[in-house]
Parts: C-alpha cells; sequence; structure tokens
C-alpha cells in the first residue's frame, strides 16, 4: 500500500542498485494517468533546499507496458539533484511529473531494416526501454546496441540488460536472433575498444558483428543518439557523412538524437 503523498506528483521508491560509485538504477511505482512511448523521458526530482521541487530530465528506462518505472542515474558529488537523489531506499517518494516526451521514439524515424543505438554512459536508459518493446522488433530486422563508457563497471547495467533479454517470457520471442550488442570501452583493457565513432568510420563494428555491410546506408539504416552534448555533435557529423538526415516527431526521417541532460 502505497503511504499518503508529502510531495507534489509524488510517487514511491520501490527498488534501488548501485553498480559503482557512480551509477545506480531506481524502479517507482506509475502514476495510473502516465501513458508514454518507449525511448521518451520526463522530469522528476527532489524538494530543493528552498523548499520548491529540484526537477531534471530522465529517460524512463523500462519499456511502455511496465507496471512501474525505471530510471538509470549518474551520482554527481555536487550535483543539485544527484547528490541527494543517489541516496534515496525503497520506501521514500519522489516527485514524477507525469507529461513524458522526447525525440527518441520509433515514430520518429522513417521505416526502415535496421535500427542503431549510439549511447554513451547514462544515455543507454532511453535504449533500455525501446529494447524491451516488442514494437521495435516488428519494425526492424536487426537491432543494435552500441554502448561506450570509459571502463567495464560502468558497462554492467546494460549488459545484465541486453543478457536477459533473450529469456525474458514477455518479449524474449520477438526478440530471437534479431539484437545484437557491442560494449566498448575508452580507458579499461576490454574486448572491444574505442569510441562509438571509431568504431563506425573504421569499419571495425561492421566487422567485428559480420553485419555484412562496410558503412551505414540511408536507404535501410536508422539511428538514434543519446550521450553527452560533445558525443552528440560528433556523432550528428559521422551520421550524416553516411547521408542520414536527422528527424523529429514532426518530420521523421533517417535519424535523431535527444537533447535532454541530467545534471
Amino acid at each position: 500500500m502505497r503511504p499518503a503523498p508529502t510531495l507534489p506528483d509524488a510517487q514511491t521508491v520501490t527498488e534501488v542498485e548501485h553498480y559503482t560509485d557512480r551509477l545506480f538504477r531506481f524502479r517507482v511505482t506509475r502514476p495510473k494517468s502516465l501513458r508514454f512511448r518507449s525511448g521518451e523521458f520526463v522530469m522528476i526530482g527532489l524538494m530543493g533546499d528552498n523548499g520548491k521541487p529540484l526537477l531534471r530530465a530522465y529517460s524512463i528506462a523500462s519499456p511502455s507496458w511496465d507496471e512501474e518505472l525505471e530510471f538509470y542515474s549518474i551520482k554527481v558529488p555536487d550535483g543539485p539533484l544527484t547528490s541527494k537523489l543517489q541516496h534515496i531506499k525503497a520506501g521514500d517518494q519522489i516527485i514524477l511529473r507525469p507529461k513524458p516526451v522526447g525525440t527518441l521514439v520509433l515514430d520518429a524515424l522513417l521505416p526502415g531494416k535496421r535500427l542503431w543505438f549510439f549511447a554513451t554512459g547514462t544515455g543507454i536508459a532511453p535504449f533500455a526501454s525501446l529494447m524491451r518493446d516488442p514494437d521495435t522488433y516488428e519494425r526492424y530486422d536487426e537491432v543494435i546496441m552500441m554502448h561506450c563508457c570509459r571502463d567495464a563497471a560502468e558497462l554492467e547495467y546494460g549488459r545484465q540488460l541486453v543478457e536477459s533479454l533473450p529469456e525474458d517470457p514477455l518479449i524474449g520471442e520477438f526478440i530471437g536472433d534479431k539484437l545484437k550488442y557491442y560494449p566498448t570501452t575508452t580507458r579499461d583493457d576490454f574486448a572491444n575498444k574505442g569510441r562509438i565513432t571509431t568504431n563506425l568510420t573504421s569499419g571495425k563494428v561492421f566487422t567485428d558483428l559480420g553485419l555484412g555491410i562496410d558503412r551505414l546506408d540511408p536507404e535501410t539504416d536508422r539511428g538514434m543518439v543519446c550521450g553527452s552534448l560533445a558525443f552528440n555533435i560528433d556523432m550528428k557529423e559521422v551520421l550524416e557523412g553516411y547521408g542520414l538526415r536527422e528527424g523529429a516527431n514532426s518530420d521523421p526521417a533517417e535519424y535523431v538524437v535527444e537533447k535532454a541532460f541530467v545534471d
């Protein structure tokens, strides 16, 4: 039974898991009125020291069919919100404004054959939602998750999720062998190393995954980008170099970029 709300738009934390001293995920109750498309984000937060809501944009990491909402977050020691949010535990409350928005939705892309998710750090969150959505696999023959972090420990959230999906009783049958995962690091010794942009432009990812192509094709390839501002800018240059055009909800094209950031 939910405790009586003491915050505006209050939702109750149901689960918290810490991966490193910089990364954690948490789940909260879902407002009955909330309807969202996988890949969208909402504003969540806590009360600030001044007694006013302190809110930031967070991608919903759970799929649209989930009864709860999951979020994946960094911890910033002096971050206005995350310095407090990282200490939440089950039973606590957060503020959640139930007005989802965002560009990382399937409807913002033209139909294609192969869908690429490009993420750095916690930018994998919206793709954690989309990878668990049956509609993703009904629209695309192949789905490729490229995720780059500084070290291997920061890949753990994505690794656990991807490895669990084929056996998931709800969506495993939709995925089959369509989902391919390509994690990389920039510091640790790891099976795959290097930035996403480097692995794309060098052609290494195409060879490593045995895709039978040597470049992205605007006729068949679609992309979604979520990461730091610098990463998003670099990815736009790479994707447009392949001939892909940036799309939006109102004007679907070959790739989309999320421009909302946390802390």
